[in-house]
């Protein structure tokens, strides 16, 4: 299954990331400096290495990846895709038709809600938790939370950028301590 696998062109394509996402200053207010992944999207030959890098750190075979609304199901479907293995989604509250599990999560300025189809996820399942960023962990933490109240297990996180000063880590290795971070800020 590893197939883009060496400490050079790991390095290559983590130098290739920081050198394609773009610095906004003041973004969505103001003291924030954002880091915009939209770049990324438009140069196909780095999607591609990104898919493969992602599946070239992990140890083994998820059942399933779920992508959370919506940076992460780009990158997540293509991994699932390359993969063969189902794509769930998490969204926002009252997205999703059907019946839903849902996990609150706490946000700097208040609280939000995702949400599952409650027949997404089988029981006993592995399931790779997947978003574009990862900053205090919130969201990917409550998509966690939904794994396991559907009966699976959380087999680890894939996220492009980290931003490592926001401590988000801390909040996920209750759930499993296999994260992997492309890009650390």
């Amino acid at each position: 299954m590893q197939t883009f696998n060496s400490s050079l062109t790991d390095l290559n394509l983590e130098q290739e990331i920081r050198n394609t996402i773009r610095d906004v200053p003041d973004f969505p207010k103001p003291g924030i400096l954002f880091k915009d992944i939209t770049p990324v999207f438009y140069d196909q030959h780095l999607c591609s290495h990104i898919v493969e890098g992602f599946i070239a750190r992990m140890t083994e075979k998820p059942d399933a990846l779920l992508g959370i609304e919506s940076r992460g199901f780009i990158f997540g479907f293509a991994i699932a895709n390359k993969l063969n293995i189902p794509f769930v989604m998490v969204r926002k509250v009252g997205k999703l038709p059907s019946k839903t599990l849902r996990a609150e999560y706490d946000l700097e300025y208040g609280s939000s809600v995702i949400e599952v189809q409650q027949d997404a996820i089988r029981p006993d399942w592995n399931v790779l938790i997947h978003d574009d960023l990862l900053a205090t962990g919130g969201t990917a933490e409550a998509a966690a939370r939904l794994v396991k109240k559907s009966g699976a297990r959380v087999s680890g996180f894939n996220f492009v950028i980290a931003l490592d000063f926001l401590n988000g880590k801390e909040k996920l290795i209750q759930h499993s301590n296999n994260i992997t971070c492309l890009v650390h800020y």
